[in-house]
């Protein structure tokens, strides 16, 4: 993502700056002491916050203000201006707050102020006195984290059938992946942060049964956990390919354990073959770029990630990627694997070290099939996130939600989405009947590019380029019968977060009915 720099970094707001330096409904970044720190006006009201998004480190200086609220730039998270709380994933620390003095027509940011205690539910009939957590992904660590936030005391247990704790997923075809990020900046939190929070995370679970009568989960070992509220975020799994015989080895990337095996092959290797020309095959590919091997990529279409994006910003991250020395072999598909290399049903062979599977994943509605839920290629919920059974929610990849926008019904494997949906999936089983009205949001990196996604648009009639392609500098919007659906963002990343603003709006002007 893009970063912002400017003379405003210099300012010393401790020492003052003049009040008609900070415009209504401006921002300006300098420091307080040591201290990063971003003043903001709205009116009269002068606003002091760490200036610093605490998802990814992107300078908020550089994003938007709505309301008391500003929107980071580059993935889109939300913090109040009056609190420091992350309002909205993928941030989930708050950013401090200061207090302000204005006098002699100056403002001056005085003391750190202390963080917002945790909020307390009151006592009252119908909360939940335990909620279960099926699946320790994005979704599910969000609720987790989101209970808590809200004062939610009762009895929390995440169930995950991973071996290692909730980590950061898209970080692993990106940054972990080439080299450019360490190890360490994968978990979401650390261990102790769910001892702390009082949060029963249960690793290597593998649940068999939910039963929706007796309201509880079992496991395979047959230990059995009650529940008042469940949430059901099982995820997706990917399509696997096995090869004729382990020679060369087949990865896929999905899990930590994925990453950390295909990391420890890419140090060793020279030449990739890549199964699949979508966002998670083309990311890998580029990050084995990074360190230096020889990649060839396979992909059933004529252009890479068309479906999504279309001709135009296709062809252009296919050029991007061969700039770079990748060979693509589009059109075709592998016949089989073996240690003869990677047969391409259009005869090609393909020599490789390894083979890296990009080539989709499929819900996991196993549980929800079991428990009867109403299924549609997902789990079919209202607004609110509930489904066909009560007391029961789904989020994340196996969830299809009804869209304001449009009217349709929605699933999309987006780690924001899945996050967002976690959040209000928690508040809606501690009863507060918040409508899920995310717009969804994607973003990938590929070298030096750098593109946000924002709408969701399965099908298009028309598009737009706004700006030069060629110069990474463009927005391409997508229309459905005349009416925009989504857009693409190359380098543009205030564009994008005004553009999700722009669908938020539309959407509360077409309320549904509940």
């Amino acid at each position: 993502m893009s970063s912002k720099t400017n003379d405003s970094q210099k300012l010393d707001f401790g020492v003052g700056i003049p009040t008609s330096q900070l415009a209504d409904g401006g921002m300006l970044a300098g420091r307080a002491g040591d201290e990063h720190v971003l003043l903001a006006r709205r009116g009269e009201e002068v606003f002091a916050v760490g200036s610093v998004c605490t998802h990814y480190g992107a300078p908020l200086d550089g994003g938007l203000l709505v309301e008391d609220t500003v929107r980071c730039p580059w993935h889109h998270a939300c913090f109040s201006l009056r609190t420091g709380e992350a309002l909205r994933a993928p941030a989930f620390s708050p950013i401090p707050c200061y207090d302000v003095e204005q006098a002699d027509g100056h403002i001056r940011v005085r003391a750190r102020r202390a963080p917002v205690a945790r909020r307390s539910l009151p006592a009252r009939s119908g909360l939940p006195g335990s909620i279960v957590i099926v699946g320790g992904g994005a979704a599910g660590h969000a609720a987790a984290e989101t209970l808590r936030n809200e004062g939610y005391d009762g009895r929390v247990t995440m169930l995950s059938a991973d071996e290692a704790g909730p980590y950061d997923r898209p970080n692993l075809s990106k940054g972990y992946l080439a080299g450019t990020a360490p190890d360490s900046s994968n978990p979401l939190r650390s261990p102790e942060f769910y001892q702390a929070q009082d949060i029963n995370l249960k690793l290597r679970a593998q649940v068999s049964v939910i039963d929706a009568k007796a309201r509880h989960v079992e496991l395979t070992d047959g230990t059995r956990y009650p529940y008042d509220a469940l949430l059901l975020a099982t995820g997706a799994d990917p399509v696997r390919l096995n090869a004729d015989d382990g020679r060369p080895p087949v990865h896929h990337l999905r899990t930590l354990a994925d990453a950390h095996a295909l990391t420890a092959e890419a140090v060793e290797s020279r030449r990739a073959v890549v199964l699949g020309a979508g966002f998670i095959g083309l990311e890998v590919t580029a990050s084995l770029r990074a360190r230096g091997i020889a990649v060839h990529v396979v992909g059933p279409g004529a252009i890479p990630m068309q479906r999504v994006l279309g001709d135009d910003l296709g062809q252009h991250i296919q050029a991007l990627h061969e700039s770079r020395g990748v060979t693509f072999h589009l059109g075709t598909t592998a016949a089989a694997i073996g240690a003869n290399g990677v047969m391409l049903k259009n005869g090609e062979v393909l020599q490789a070290d390894f083979v890296v599977a990009g080539i989709g994943v499929r819900p996991n509605l196993t549980l929800a099939r079991q428990a009867g839920l109403k299924l549609d290629r997902g789990v079919m919920v209202d607004t609110y996130l509930e489904t066909s059974i009560p007391r029961i929610f789904a989020a994340g990849d196996i969830a299809r939600w009804p869209d304001r926008l449009t009217g349709e019904n929605f699933r999309v494997e987006h780690w924001v989405v899945a996050e967002r949906q976690g959040q209000t999936a928690a508040r809606n089983m501690l009863g507060q009947r918040e409508r899920f009205d995310c717009v969804p949001f994607f973003w990938t990196e590929q070298y030096n590019l750098s593109l946000a996604y924002v709408g969701h648009a399965e099908g298009w009639d028309e598009t737009e380029i706004d700006g030069n392609l060629a110069e990474n500098d463009c927005t391409v919007t997508y229309r459905r019968g005349g009416e925009k659906v989504a857009a693409a963002f190359v380098h543009r990343d205030l564009a994008g977060v005004r553009a999700e603003l722009e669908f938020e709006r539309a959407m509360a002007n077409r309320m549904l009915p509940t």
